[in-house]
């Protein structure tokens, strides 16, 4: 058998590095390991079963058993067999005993908060929400809120002032108020690509006009454009004039009218069949819609636990929602029958083999970050995702959207060493993802106990904020 040895050349670099550092390899379960990440060059998971989700594996490829992954730095540098693979002098190992490692989750439409102080909320809030997302297995997340103290917060995680998911930011938004004429938008196109956005956000009221104006300039200035339909462009300008994903399933329902009738699998084919033909991607934010619309139980959205690591004032502006919905998307009477055209939509477009894209919407009515995975899974497993596929839409898929920033969403080498270590195999029961034995992200890891820690210090915060006169 070949045997895939650490080059010479990696073993003499790390010598040099670590003439500070014990040359002994450190050995610690995962649930006790609390050594700083800057105290060795590599670490190394150890005896561990790997989900590479590399593309479309045969199922005897999907789980890779006893496996070694080296990881320096911010990267993947090796991954093989136990007796192929040494471990470097002075590494930190983390001694899996049979877990599995697969790569971190990510957050397809996450409403990050900026670096800006808002009334009523404490002001640790920022760091919770990046905490709470990475607690939940969360290493990425496609932020499109829109606000332009975001890029320095995507500076402060990248450098390591902050720890965070990596994040790839939308602009503020496109919408009525902000667009007022085709050149306008194509100024304000230009402006955002040069100011560093990683794509555009689309918001309703946008005339086809100003859209069209928008697509064409995004296409010559090379950004991605996402988010919402516009009711005067309507979901099929919007597939056809480029939008790279369409975002919680709305302009397929006002252009079909399922607020408020029955969908068929044939009322749908058209648009799924041009969504697939057009290469659009869908996040579709299911669990989040069924509150906006009406049809969650509101006993149950009550009784999550994690609404502990969420502040007071946001809740009852939460619980506000409840008690008086309304807007454009509550459908109030029909939200059942809404509901259930959305879960046939989603299933369709899985069946087209339409690029299906995880993503929550968080922290938004009763989705807190991190933790909204959990209810937005089995929203996915009922309209007939397979548990490989759902993982492929929040590791590998969303890689390869953005394949031209960075390498990541596999485990494999010179992908980015965004891991979640588990207890179960989540191929058998997805359940497994949401309590990990600990999260790399961007090569510094937590273990299990520094994220329970990290949750109990956000519970205690926010129960002494409700106990403060």
């Amino acid at each position: 058998m070949l045997k895939v040895k650490i080059p010479l050349r990696f073993i003499a670099g790390m010598a040099l590095a670590l003439i500070s550092v014990s040359a002994t390899a450190t050995n610690s379960e995962t649930n006790n390991d609390k050594t700083s990440q800057n105290t060795a060059l590599y670490t190394v998971f150890d005896q561990v079963h790997v989900l590479p989700m590399t593309s479309a594996p045969e199922p005897e490829q999907r789980v890779l058993r006893e496996q070694r992954v080296l990881v320096q730095g911010d990267r993947i540098v090796a991954v093989g067999n136990v007796a192929d693979i040494a471990i470097p002098d002075g590494a930190k190992v983390i001694v899996g005993n049979g877990r599995y490692i697969m790569p971190g989750l990510a957050e397809m439409h996450g409403h990050v908060p900026p670096l800006a102080d808002f009334s009523g909320v404490p002001k640790r809030y920022l760091d919770d929400v990046l905490t709470l997302y990475l607690a939940g297995g969360v290493t990425t997340v496609r932020g499109m809120l829109g606000h332009d103290r975001q890029l320095q917060l995507k500076d402060d995680i990248a450098s390591g002032k902050r720890q965070g998911p990596t994040l790839y930011l939308a602009g503020p938004s496109f919408n009525q108020h902000t667009v007022t004429s085709p050149e306008q938008a194509r100024e304000r196109v230009r402006q955002h690509k040069a100011e560093g956005w990683d794509l555009l956000k689309i918001h309703p009221g946008l005339s086809l006009e100003h859209y069209q104006a928008i697509a064409d300039e995004a296409n010559k200035q090379a950004i991605d454009f996402a988010g919402h339909v516009p009711e005067a462009v309507g979901i099929e300008q919007a597939i056809v004039l480029g939008s790279r994903t369409n975002d919680h399933l709305d302009g397929y329902m006002a252009a079909l009218g399922g607020f408020d009738k029955t969908l068929t699998v044939k009322d749908l084919a058209p648009l799924v069949a041009l969504t697939k033909q057009h290469n659009v991607a869908v996040v579709p934010t299911e669990a989040l819609w069924q509150t906006i619309i009406g049809a969650a139980d509101s006993t149950q959205l009550h009784a999550y636990d994690e609404l502990k690591y969420m502040p007071a004032q946001v809740i009852a502006g939460w619980q506000r929602y409840l008690q008086q919905a309304s807007g454009s998307y509550y459908t109030g009477k029909t939200a059942e029958l809404h509901a259930e055209n959305r879960r046939l939509l989603l299933a369709e477009l899985y069946r087209a083999g339409v690029t299906i894209l995880l993503g929550t919407d968080a922290p938004q009515l009763f989705s807190v970050p991190g933790f909204s995975i959990r209810r937005e899974i089995p929203k996915m497993t009922a309209a007939g995702m397979s548990n490989y596929d759902i993982l492929l839409s929040g590791t590998a898929l969303v890689g390869e959207y953005f394949a031209d920033q960075d390498s990541f969403g596999q485990v494999k080498a010179g992908q980015r060493a965004d891991l979640l270590l588990l207890e179960g195999n989540p191929l058998e029961n997805l359940s497994a993802l949401y309590k990990p034995a600990g999260v790399m992200v961007q090569g510094q890891w937590l273990s299990r106990s520094e994220l329970d820690s990290k949750l109990a210090d956000i519970a205690s915060a926010r129960l002494a904020e409700r106990s403060a006169p």
